[in-house]
C-alpha cells in the first residue's frame, strides 16, 4: 500500500443531504503558484505499461513530469505524485502549480487535465421486503447467497470489530481464486483478527484529503486505516452482504429481528476513499485498486454535480470497471425532490434512487384539546413527555429553529418545544435540550410531504409532517397549551400510506448531461434501513453523544445503492455470463410500479403519481429479473458511440478508453445518435411540435425458449399527444437468431395551443414485448418545449 500521510476533519456530511463541488470544465491558472491536486490524464503512447507495481508507476510518471517541466523552468515547486493510475484511468493525481497544471494539459501528451474536488456521501426487513426468501428463485439460482461474488464498496472504510455482520460462517470456503485484494494492517486495525472469508479485503486512500487539508489551520491527523471513523461505510457494506445477525435492532428495540445483507453469503471488499471527505483522486485510487483486486461488484454510494461525463473522474473509473466486467451501482443523490438533480448520469452505471418500506417507527402525540398525530423517532431513554407537558413554540421562547444558544432557558425549561424545520433534527433537539426542554417536536419541510426523519434523539423528540407541525403550532399559541409524547415503537405491515414511496430527498430527473439516458433507473429501499455501524461515532454522530451501537438507522439513496448492488451479485452468481449491461437491463425491465395497494407507486413530497424521472423503470424485483426474457446488452463500442453521439471529441472519448487518440473514432459512427444507445428504457426530449425522432434498440434472448416469439403487449397508459410507431412489431427468435433489433418513431399530435392547456411539457408511457410468459417493460418518458408567448396568444 506504501507510505499514506492523511489528516482528519470532521466529516461535514450529512446523509440526507448532497453538496457537491463542481468539476471546471478546463485548467485556469488564476494564482500561478498556487498549489493544489490535479489528476492528469496521460495518452497510453507516453503512459508506462500498466502494473500493479505502483513505485515502478510512480518513477516513470516522476520522470515524466521532469521532462515536461524541466525544460521550460517550471520544476519549482517540485511536484509530487499522491497516486500513479493503470486501471481506472490511465495518469496519475499530483500537487501542482495552476501554471504547471496549465503546461502539462497544453502538451500533446496529455488528453486532459482535471482539478481534484470533494464529493460527498449520499446517505432485517429490507430483505424479505425484496422478496429474498431462503427459498426464493434468485436466492436457490445464486446458490443461496453468492458466495463466490465480491463486492466492493467504495465509501468510508468499515469498522469488523465485534461486529458479527463481517464475521465468517464457519462454512465458507476461501475466497475465489480470481481475486486478488486483501487487507491491509495498521496500529488500529489488524487484518489477521478482523479479516476472513466473508471480510476479504481492507484498503485506504487518503492522499487527497490529506493534500487538500494540508493548509487548513487546526486539522487534525485522520486515521491512516482501512476503520471506518464514521459509520457510512459500515452501513453500506452490512445493506449490500452482511452476514445474517439474529436478534438485531438499534436499541433493542427498534426494527428488531435478523439483520442480513441482500447477498448475505457475498464476500465484502472495502476501500476507505473517504477520511473526512470524498476526494476526486482518492476515490479514483480507491477503484483503481478495486479493479485490480479484480472484484466483480462495485457499490459506490458517492456522487457529485457535473457538466461533462469527461470531467467526472468517477464517470471514467467506471468505464473502466465496467469495461472489465464488474458491475457498479450508485446514489442517484440527495437533492429531491427538485428536478434535473440526479447524480452518476453515465449509462454504464446502475443509478439508485430511494424508496420507503412498510415499516415506520413511530411515536404518538397527543395535545391538550385531544386530538392526536403521528410522530416520528427513535429516541430510547426515560420519558418525562409521557404525561401532558407544557407546550411552547421555538419562535416565541428565543429561536423557530431551535437553534444553540437563541433559545431562552427560563420559558424553555420543562417543557416540550415545537421547532420549525432546519436540517438536522437531532441538533435541534440537542439545543433543546441545553435549554433545559422537556422534549421537542420537529417540523418537517413543506416540500418534503409525508416524509418525515426519525432520529436517535438525545431527549424525547418526534418529527411530524409539515401540516401536523402547523397545526400543533396554531394549538401551541391557545391559553396553557400541553402535550405528550408517548407508545415510541416499530410499526409493520403500515397499511397507510402504502408501500413503496419515492422518497422525497431522492434526486430526480431528467439527465442534465444526456436527457435521452433516463436517470435514476431504479429505485430500491432507502428509508430508514437498519445496518451495523461503527463504535467510533455515535448514533446520531453528535460529538456529545457518547451512545454507541451495532445497528444504526439511516436514511439516503447510499442505503439504497447496496441493496441493488447485492441483488446484483446473487444475479452474477445465477448468471454468470451475463454482462454488467445484462444485469442492469434484467433489473430495469422487470421493475415494478405498483404499490400495496394495487395503485401506481407515489412519492412522498406530493403524494402524486411518480413517473420514469421519479422511480426509473420503477421498483427493483430480484426473483423477475433473474428471468427477464429479454436483455438490452451493451458493451465498451456502444458506449464510445454514446460518447460520439454527445458530441465529445477523440480526445475526450480517449479518456475514457485510455487507449491513444484515433481521429476517426467518431467520424465513422456520424449517424448514431445519443437515443441510439442500447438502453433499456426510452427518454424522448422534442425539440419542437413537429419534431420526429427514431431511437434504436437491439435485445437477445435469454429465456429458456431459443425459438420465443416476442409482440407488441401494448402500451402501458399511453399518453395522449404522442404517437410512438414501433417496427417490427414482431420479434422472432431462432437457435441462429438470438439478437434482433427494431426502431421506435415517436412524434407529438399535439398543437402547441394544445400543450398550453396543460400545466406540463411531460408525459410517460412504456413498451412492452411478451411471449406470453415475459413481460419485457421499457418505461417511455416524453418532455417537449412550452409554447412560445406568441403562439400561446394565438
Amino acid at each position: 500500500m506504501g507510505n499514506r500521510k492523511a489528516f482528519a476533519v470532521v466529516l461535514l456530511c450529512c446523509l440526507l443531504g448532497v453538496v457537491a463541488a463542481v468539476p471546471a470544465e478546463h485548467v485556469e491558472p488564476v494564482q500561478d503558484d498556487a498549489i493544489s491536486t490535479y489528476m492528469v490524464h496521460v495518452a497510453s503512447s507516453h503512459s508506462p505499461r500498466a502494473t500493479r507495481n505502483t513505485a515502478r508507476l510512480t518513477r516513470a510518471y516522476t520522470t515524466f513530469l521532469q521532462d515536461t517541466l524541466l525544460p521550460v523552468g517550471m520544476n519549482a515547486p517540485a511536484p509530487s505524485i499522491l497516486y500513479s493510475y493503470a486501471h481506472a484511468m490511465t495518469g496519475f493525481a499530483a500537487r501542482l502549480t495552476a501554471r504547471q497544471a496549465a503546461h502539462l494539459e497544453a502538451q500533446p501528451s496529455v488528453h486532459a487535465v482535471i482539478p481534484d474536488t470533494l464529493y460527498e456521501l449520499h446517505t432485517t426487513l429490507s430483505s424479505s421486503f425484496l422478496g429474498l426468501t431462503p427459498s426464493s428463485p434468485l436466492m436457490m439460482d445464486s446458490n443461496g447467497a453468492g458466495t463466490d461474488v465480491v463486492i466492493g464498496v467504495i465509501d468510508t472504510g468499515i469498522y469488523p470489530k465485534d461486529r458479527a455482520s463481517f464475521a465468517a460462517d464457519p462454512s465458507m470456503r476461501r475466497p475465489p481464486r480470481c481475486f486478488r485484494g486483501g487487507c491491509v494492517s495498521t496500529p488500529d486495525f489488524n487484518a489477521t483478527e478482523y479479516c476472513n472469508n466473508k471480510l476479504v479485503g481492507a484498503k485506504f486512500f487518503h492522499e487527497g484529503h490529506a493534500a487538500m487539508m494540508s493548509s487548513v489551520i487546526g486539522s487534525a491527523p485522520a486515521s491512516k486505516s482501512p476503520l471506518d471513523l464514521d459509520g457510512h461505510g459500515t452501513h453500506c457494506a452490512s445493506i449490500a452482504a452482511g452476514a445474517p445477525v439474529t436478534g438485531a435492532s438499534l436499541f433493542r428495540g427498534y426494527a428488531p429481528g435478523t439483520a442480513k445483507g441482500t447477498a448475505s453469503g457475498a464476500r465484502i471488499a472495502s476501500y476507505n476513499v473517504c477520511g473526512g471527505g470524498c476526494t476526486t483522486v482518492d476515490i479514483v485510487a480507491g477503484i483503481n485498486e478495486a479493479i485490480a483486486d479484480n472484484v466483480d461488484v462495485l457499490s459506490i454510494s458517492i456522487g457529485g454535480s457535473i457538466r461533462n461525463l469527461y470531467n467526472d473522474p468517477v464517470a471514467i473509473a467506471s468505464f473502466r470497471a465496467v469495461r472489465a466486467g464488474i458491475f457498479v451501482a450508485s446514489s442517484a443523490g440527495n437533492r429531491g425532490p427538485g428536478r434535473a438533480t440526479v447524480g452518476n448520469l453515465s449509462p454504464w452505471t446502475m443509478t439508485v434512487g430511494a424508496s420507503s418500506m412498510n415499516r415506520q417507527f413511530r411515536a404518538s402525540v397527543k395535545l391538550g384539546n385531544g386530538k392526536t398525530f403521528n410522530g416520528y423517532s427513535l429516541y430510547a431513554g426515560a420519558n418525562p413527555c409521557r404525561t401532558m407537558t407544557p407546550l411552547v413554540y421555538g419562535g416565541d421562547v428565543g429561536s423557530a429553529r431551535c437553534e444553540a444558544g437563541k433559545l431562552e432557558p427560563s420559558k424553555v425549561a420543562g417543557k416540550i418545544v415545537l421547532c420549525d424545520s432546519r436540517g438536522s433534527g437531532v441538533v435541534q433537539g440537542y439545543a433543546v435540550k441545553q435549554a433545559g426542554g422537556a422534549g421537542a417536536m420537529i417540523a418537517s419541510r413543506k416540500i418534503d410531504g409525508e416524509y418525515t426523519r426519525a432520529q436517535p434523539h438525545l431527549l424525547p423528540a418526534v418529527a411530524l409532517t409539515y401540516g401536523d407541525a402547523m397545526e400543533i403550532r396554531k394549538y401551541s399559541r391557545t391559553p396553557n397549551p400541553v402535550a405528550s409524547m408517548s407508545r415510541f415503537r416499530t410499526v409493520i405491515d403500515v397499511v397507510t400510506p402504502p408501500s413503496p414511496r419515492v422518497a422525497t430527498f431522492s434526486s430526480r430527473g431528467p439527465n442534465p448531461v444526456a436527457p435521452e439516458i433516463l436517470k435514476p433507473d431504479v429505485i430500491a429501499p432507502g428509508v430508514q434501513i437498519l445496518g451495523a455501524w461503527t463504535g467510533e461515532s455515535s448514533p446520531s454522530q453528535l460529538d456529545v453523544d457518547t451512545r454507541r451501537v451495532k445497528f444504526n438507522i439511516i436514511s439516503g439513496t447510499s442505503m439504497a445503492t447496496p441493496q441493488v448492488s447485492g441483488i446484483a451479485a446473487l444475479l452474477k452468481a445465477a448468471r454468470p455470463k451475463w454482462s454488467p449491461a445484462a444485469i442492469k437491463s434484467a433489473l430495469m425491465t422487470t421493475a415494478y410500479n405498483v404499490d400495496s395497494s394495487g395503485g401506481v407507486i407515489k412519492e412522498m413530497s406530493t403524494g402524486k403519481e411518480a413517473g420514469p424521472f421519479e422511480l426509473g423503470a420503477g421498483h427493483v424485483d430480484p426473483n423477475r429479473a433473474l428471468d427477464p426474457g429479454l436483455v438490452y446488452d451493451a458493451d465498451e463500442d456502444d458506449y464510445i458511440s454514446f460518447l460520439c453521439a454527445l458530441g465529445y471529441t477523440p480526445t475526450q472519448v480517449a479518456i475514457f478508453t485510455g487507449d491513444g487518440v484515433v481521429k476517426d473514432i467518431c467520424t465513422k459512427r456520424k449517424d448514431v445518435a445519443v437515443g441510439d444507445h442500447n438502453y433499456p428504457a426510452f427518454s424522448v426530449a422534442f425539440k419542437s411540435y413537429d419534431d420526429k425522432v427514431t431511437q434504436r434498440r437491439a435485445v437477445r434472448n435469454v429465456g429458456n425458449n431459443v425459438n420465443a416469439v416476442y409482440t407488441l403487449g401494448g402500451y402501458r397508459a399511453s399518453p395522449r399527444g404522442v404517437r410512438a410507431i414501433v417496427n417490427p412489431s414482431r420479434l422472432v427468435f431462432d437457435a441462429e437468431h438470438q439478437t434482433q433489433e427494431y426502431t421506435v418513431t415517436f412524434s407529438l399530435r399535439m398543437s402547441p395551443a394544445a400543450s398550453n392547456s396543460s400545466s406540463q411539457q411531460e408525459a410517460h408511457s412504456a413498451l412492452v414485448w411478451t411471449d406470453g410468459e415475459h413481460k419485457v417493460i421499457s418505461p417511455m418518458v416524453f418532455t417537449w418545449p412550452a409554447p412560445t408567448a406568441n403562439v400561446a396568444a394565438m
